[in-house]
């Protein structure tokens, strides 16, 4: 079994956003030469995520809604007491999960027709990291 690491940085512009990473994912299995196996993409940050969904603005949006009514932020998080603002950004991050693994097949990322590989940012405007890790033959 072949392995093959990369990492992207990203530093948003604004405190939420998610970023199409899957050109990028595709990139990076390509230079890999790994034609069956997995590919693990994980945010190496405990206030960002790693999901696949459509590419469509409504359910992007739509996702956002939603963590914000399950995880609104609120200056009265515990997590605050250490001189952070960003308690909401943690729970985000335990809903939607840190890391996604991606089958390839046949030298491409098997996503259904609609699926989309994006990073999300939920305390940006900083410098993060997103390790991607191909294993297979």
């Amino acid at each position: 079994m072949k392995a093959h690491t990369e990492y992207l940085w990203m530093n948003t512009a604004k405190r939420r956003e998610y970023v199409n990473i899957t050109d990028e994912c595709a990139r990076i299995l390509k230079q890999s030469g790994i034609r069956e196996g997995m590919m693990l993409v994980s945010a190496m940050h405990i206030t960002a995520a790693i999901w696949v969904n459509d590419n469509e603005p409504g359910i992007i949006q739509d996702a956002d809604d939603m963590l914000e009514r399950l995880a609104p932020f609120n200056p009265s998080y515990r997590h605050h007491l250490t001189g952070e603002d960003n308690g909401d950004a943690h729970l985000k991050n335990l809903l939607t999960h840190h890391q996604v693994i991606i089958p390839i097949t046949a030298g491409q990322l098997d996503l259904g027709p609609w699926q989309t590989v994006f990073y999300c940012e939920f305390d940006g405007r900083r410098r993060k990291r997103v390790v991607i890790k191909v294993m297979g033959e």
